[in-house]
Parts: C-alpha cells; structure tokens; sequence
C-alpha cells in the first residue's frame, strides 16, 4: 500500500497521509454509520467531548462542540471488521516496522457545521505512555476536511523532540505561546485519506466554520511487544491484535 519513500517520510516527518486508502463510496457508508451511532447514543447520553482548553480557544459567544464515542465496534459491526482490514493493518505494520501489531482503542468524532471544536496542539503521549514508544494514531477521514472544516494540522518533525510537558488542566495541551496552532500546517483530507502519525507528533485542529459536519474515526495502535510505561485504567479492547500474533502473552482472556 505504501512505499519506502513514503515509510521514510513518516520516519523524518512524524506523519503520513495515505490518500484514497477507502474509496469515496465506502467512506460515505462509514460516514452514515457514525452519524447513525451519534444519534442513537445522544438519545441517552452526553456525547459532546469538548475539551475545557478547546473552549478557551474561542470567545465566549462563539461556544464550539465536538461529538465522540470510544470504541465504536461494540455499536457497530463494520468498524470491527474495518480495524481488522488488511488496507489499514499493512501501513499500520510498515510505519511501526512490525508485523505484529495491537488495538489500544478507537474514537469517533463529529465536527457540527458552523461550531465543530478545535484542539489545541498537544501530543498523544502523556494520555498513554508506553515504554518504546511505539504507540500510533490513524484518522480515517469519512467526508472531506479542508482547511475551514479545522482538518489536523501538524508540526512536522515534533516527534523527534520525544515526549514534551503539557499543561492537564482542561485536557493534556502544550503551552499557548510556546505552541500557538498558527505555528502548525494543515493537513486537508479527502473522503477516503487516512492520516497515520506518531504519538509524539505535536497536533490539534482548528474550529470546523463550514456548513457541513467533519466526521472522522481515530484509531490508536501499538507494536504488540510494547508495553505500559506507568499504571494506567484498562481501555476497553485495549490488547486484541489487529495484525500478527501477540509475541508476548501474559493474561488470560
């Protein structure tokens, strides 16, 4: 699916889009799946996940809103059968170098029109450390995110810096004036791209001022040989394989 000069980008940039891995009528289907989740669940629960620092991103009045489920295969079957497919799984294993490699967890997102909140820049890593650093994220885009959708933006080559010291409060973010999000590139997507990157990449997105939803899927994985660097909750799914064999097993499912 890739090649070694797109592998040797990933290395020296700290992230990869992979354009058209779905084909558009495929994400379309996805697309309808997460939106029909995020109905069926607002009916019961509270899905906006807005973080606190994404609220002081924006004024007051222009409060902003972001959708999202955890590990949307227990409410749908074709995201189970997505994390295992082979046109996912084969760049996940060309990235990290390993054939064999696990699910830490999944997380839909919706972006409303007009209102879809930002994320400031942070990394993955204080969320979930883990001991060689394998860990790495994949956003499926299901519809187009250009720039005024707030598609992710990036600082190239931030992964190469390792783990940075984040402010907790409001959400694990990096310092305002150290890490403003103009310092950052977008990267626009089509409906189908997957966005794969290290989890020590620094990124966020902008506000979503467009008239149509943002909806993508983050997939979070690591090399099976990884581990924990410090205690943390069990995510849910967190250890089944996506690809290969587990070369370690040390629980009894």
């Amino acid at each position: 699916m890739i090649t070694p000069e797109q592998i040797d980008f990933y290395h020296q940039q700290g992230y990869l889009l992979v354009e058209g891995l779905l084909p558009k009528d495929e994400a379309a289907s996805y697309r309808q799946e997460v939106h029909d989740i995020a109905e069926r669940l607002s009916r019961k629960i509270n899905i906006d996940a807005t973080w606190g620092a994404a609220r002081t991103m924006v004024a007051e009045a222009e409060r902003t809103q972001i959708l999202h489920c955890h590990n949307i295969q227990y409410y749908s079957a074709a995201f189970g059968r997505l994390l295992l497919d082979d046109r996912f799984t084969s760049v996940a294993a060309a990235l990290i170098g390993n054939e064999n490699v696990k699910l830490h967890h999944n997380k839909m997102f919706i972006k409303p029109p007009e209102k879809g909140s930002p994320f400031p820049l942070h990394q993955d890593y204080p969320f979930f450390p883990y001991k060689n650093g394998t860990m790495m994220a994949a956003i499926f885009h299901f519809d187009d995110a250009p720039l005024e959708k707030g598609c992710v933006r990036v600082v190239p080559g931030s992964h190469l810096k390792g783990p940075l010291p984040h402010i907790a409060e409001g959400g694990h973010h990096l310092p305002w004036e150290e890490y403003p999000l103009e310092m950052s590139v977008p990267c626009p997507a089509k409906a189908g791209d997957v966005l794969f990157f290290s989890y020590t990449l620094v990124h966020g997105s902008g506000v979503n001022v467009s008239n149509e939803a943002r909806t993508t899927w983050l997939v979070q994985y690591y090399e099976a040989g990884d581990q924990v660097a410090d205690a943390q909750e069990a995510e849910r799914g967190n250890g089944v394989m996506l690809r290969g064999i587990d070369p370690n097993p040390d629980r009894d499912f």
